[in-house]
């Protein structure tokens, strides 16, 4: 596969929870503002910006809402929403949150979607059974493909009931829908319904397996014709050694996750930037065009320069 074709993506958010004051209002858009003009100049392709209502402590911003601000602050960037807990809202409201923000930035939107569950209370506090979350979320995915394609979706089901809704405007350039999840029913639901499979926590062996998986259960399911759009999010860390970049993630995994480091550091790539490329250009060779990376590098700034780096060393220096 060319690594010309591969995209990537930053994400600073969790680092601002971690380990840095809270910044809001004037005082927080002009710091995004120098962030997205770094990107750009970095060769950087998207921001990726995740979503939780309320996450173990009550952390989160809402996915779409981010997006939104993203893409009217910065015409030169796109947004990815990964992963975006689908399984929490109304199909139809999604699905008219999702065509707001497209209006804003046609084919700059892409979404990563997931059913959630590491801190249940937040399933729950949402009003949703956390056992019922892959069913809910087949349901969803549907429907919303449906909606964002400009059907009239009249549907009965388990969880949600419509009677010849329709939404416009829609979208001239359709809005990847990217599956998550590392289950077999994730995987079945990607190839199903999605327009990829995005991973975490896996080694590049087994995404190629999913990736494998995922393709032959679109075919299974009769789409031979999908645009595939397959990515990694990579939690990383960056410093002059292992040891000094593993002292800047592993807190603010170890922080936020409530777990310990060692569950996930063998998925976690860190060191310098030639160590973090390393790890990455086999998930290249998966089948990966997209990769998301969340980075620990002492700033915001040192962080979007170290995933530049690793893009020009995956890419050949350009």
């Amino acid at each position: 596969m060319s690594h010309d074709n591969v995209r990537f993506g930053v994400n600073l958010m969790p680092q601002t929870w971690v380990d840095q004051p809270v910044k809001s209002g004037a005082a927080l858009l002009t710091h995004r503002s120098r962030l997205f003009d770094r990107m750009a100049r970095a060769g950087i392709d998207h921001v990726m910006v995740g979503d939780h209502v309320m996450f173990h402590g009550g952390v989160g911003n809402d996915g779409l809402t981010d997006a939104a601000s993203v893409v009217t602050a910065t015409d030169e960037l796109d947004v990815y929403l990964a992963v975006y807990l689908m399984v929490l809202r109304h199909p139809l409201l999604v699905a008219r949150q999702i065509l707001t923000v497209a209006q804003f930035a046609p084919g700059r939107l892409s979404l990563g979607l997931g059913i959630g569950g590491d801190d249940r209370r937040e399933v729950i506090a949402c009003g949703v059974d956390p056992k019922t979350r892959g069913r809910r979320m087949d349901e969803s995915l549907g429907i919303v493909r449906r909606l964002l394609a400009g059907e009239t979706v009249s549907y009965e089901g388990e969880f949600f009931s419509l009677d010849e809704v329709r939404l416009r405007p829609t979208p001239e350039q359709p809005i990847p829908l990217v599956v998550g999840g590392r289950s077999n029913a994730a995987l079945r639901r990607a190839g199903r319904l999605g327009d990829g499979w995005l991973g975490i926590w896996t080694s590049a062996t087994r995404c190629a397996e999913a990736i494998d998986a995922v393709q032959a259960h679109a075919v299974d399911a009769g789409r031979t014709d999908v645009d595939w759009k397959h990515g990694m999010t990579f939690w990383c860390g960056f410093g002059s050694d292992r040891s000094d970049a593993r002292n800047r993630v592993a807190p603010a995994m170890e922080d936020l996750y409530r777990t310990p480091f060692d569950k996930f550091e063998s998925y976690v790539p860190y060191g310098t930037v030639e160590d973090v490329a390393e790890f990455v250009a086999p998930f290249i060779e998966a089948g990966c065009t997209t990769f998301n990376f969340i980075p620990f590098a002492g700033s915001d700034e040192a962080g979007i320069d170290a995933v530049a780096d690793v893009r020009k060393l995956l890419q050949g220096g350009s």
